[in-house]
């Protein structure tokens, strides 16, 4: 058994494994590694429920803890995912959002589980990087979306 020297821990209420498999099933490089039952009750368990979840997203390690309703997801934590073009683009927003989540603004949308996904095209990305006007026309052009439209991101990025 190897242990990551890091791995992003996600708190869920009791759906970790379901949010996980979801994942795993979306996104490449993605895969359940393991799944392991409290071996005594806890205070939003019981003895033989699931408690963790081992996973990658897109290679990242991931644990989802079954922890109960405590503690809720906010913006403040994301995955961003860089997309090759509009139709990876469409693939991910529309799995993450057709699967009980909901869209936001400026490519970011929630999976049902409350996880923030900034769902961001690489010529996003890069118009930001490229700085001046580019990324000005470029920013403003996000500002109006919700899923990036990546022609509107082009376009901007050309003046």
């Amino acid at each position: 058994m190897t242990i990551p020297r890091n791995t992003i821990c996600l708190w869920y209420d009791k759906d970790a494994e379901a949010a996980a498999r979801f994942y795993a099933e979306t996104f490449p490089d993605s895969a359940v590694t393991a799944v392991r039952t409290a071996p005594g009750d806890y205070p939003s368990g019981k003895a033989g429920d699931v408690l963790t979840v081992e996973f990658t997203v897109l290679g990242i390690p991931c644990v989802g803890l079954n922890g109960g309703p405590v503690f809720k997801h906010s913006e403040a934590f994301s995955f961003q995912v860089a997309t090759a073009d509009q139709e990876e683009t469409d693939r991910y927003w529309n799995a993450i959002t057709g699967n009980g989540g909901r869209e936001s603004e400026c490519g970011w949308c929630k999976d049902r589980w409350g996880i923030s996904w900034q769902i961001t095209p690489r010529t996003l990305l890069e118009a930001m990087a490229a700085g001046g006007d580019e990324a000005k026309r470029a920013f403003d052009a996000m500002m109006t979306m919700q899923k990036i439209d990546v022609a509107a991101i082009d376009a901007a990025r050309r003046g």
